[in-house]
């Protein structure tokens, strides 16, 4: 394959899985606010702020509207939905030769809905049912994806990017939510904080069903950071990407020793670490080594299968780590 396709395939799903995650986040914090005092609802927006990586103009502080506009219509924003979901669009239309005819129609129809909606049609009428569109438009895609091509090199750089993405996006936003030193004990609003964490990681009910009833920090983490079985665990995308890895350097004619390599080390990290370890040491370290070895798996991506500078690529789109 093309690296230049390959290129397109990757950042494609990334940029599709970065969409979806935003639509999530907005989704649950318009939620969770309308029951907050005006100091709880600017903790959660600014913990959602720093879970996304984007520089918003410090008077949007707690203002939900703006928060919304930016980060969802605001094309000139490169973390926006819209953006995200044009720049998806855009590496589609250039991996034409590899995408399929279904493909290429779902991503296109989110990408004019996104297009033709605006702010005041999401605020004035349902966000919920607008983040919900673009959610399922991205779930869509992936199904397709996996139901109607075929599983070989361009595949697997589609599901290694997705992985990438959320596993440095989960990571991310437990940081966000461990920095603020909530606690449980006699806080009602914090319990519903730390319940919108695991909604806005689409675990709230996979949890209940691993942990009963109980809603505890050490619990969460253990959870979004180490299960084996649960999609979007930290741990099992560690795997994903591992495996995925393997497959494209398998196909290249075992060229993938370093980015594999990296990768099994982030995976091992993760098999074969306990929350308490984790939590006694420093969270905050842990979760930093993660997102290290994600940058450092995406740059050996470039250097072994892309063959061009990885400061190339990311100054062409606006958007790293």
């Amino acid at each position: 394959m093309l690296s230049r396709v390959a290129d397109n395939l990757y950042w494609m799903s990334r940029y599709l899985e970065r969409a979806e995650h935003t639509a999530r986040l907005l989704d649950v914090n318009l939620h969770g606010v309308l029951d907050q005092t005006t100091e709880a609802a600017q903790r959660r927006w600014g913990r959602l702020l720093s879970s996304v990586h984007t520089d918003l103009p410090s008077s949007l502080s707690g203002d939900a509207y703006g928060i919304t506009q930016a980060m969802t219509v605001d094309a000139s924003n490169p973390a926006s939905i819209v953006s995200c979901v044009t720049a998806a669009r855009d590496n589609a239309r250039q991996a034409w030769e590899q995408i399929n005819s279904e493909m290429w129609e779902q991503i296109n129809r989110l990408f004019l809905h996104v297009g033709r909606t605006s702010m005041d049609e999401i605020w004035l009428g349902e966000p919920h049912a607008f983040f919900t569109t673009v959610k399922e438009g991205a779930h869509l895609f992936q199904g397709i994806t996996d139901g109607t091509m075929g599983h070989g090199e361009g595949w697997h750089f589609i599901r290694v990017g997705r992985a990438i993405e959320r596993a440095a996006a989960t990571a991310t936003l437990i940081g966000a939510h461990f920095t603020t030193g909530a606690t449980l004990e006699g806080e009602p609003l914090v319990h519903l904080e730390w319940v919108g964490l695991l909604k806005s990681c689409t675990a709230f009910e996979a949890y209940v069903k691993f942990n009963s009833a109980s809603v505890t920090p050490e619990s969460i983490a253990a959870f979004l950071l180490l299960n084996a079985d649960f999609p979007r665990s930290v741990r099992f995308m560690a795997a994903d990407i591992r495996s995925g890895l393997h497959a494209v350097g398998r196909a290249t004619g075992g060229r993938g020793g370093r980015p594999e390599r990296l990768a099994g080390r982030l995976q091992a990290a993760l098999d074969y670490s306990q929350i308490d370890e984790i939590m006694g040491d420093d969270l905050h370290a842990f979760l930093t080594f993660i997102g290290q070895q994600c940058d450092q798996i995406h740059t050996a991506i470039y250097q072994t299968f892309l063959r061009y500078p990885v400061g190339t690529a990311l100054a062409s789109r606006g958007l790293g780590f």
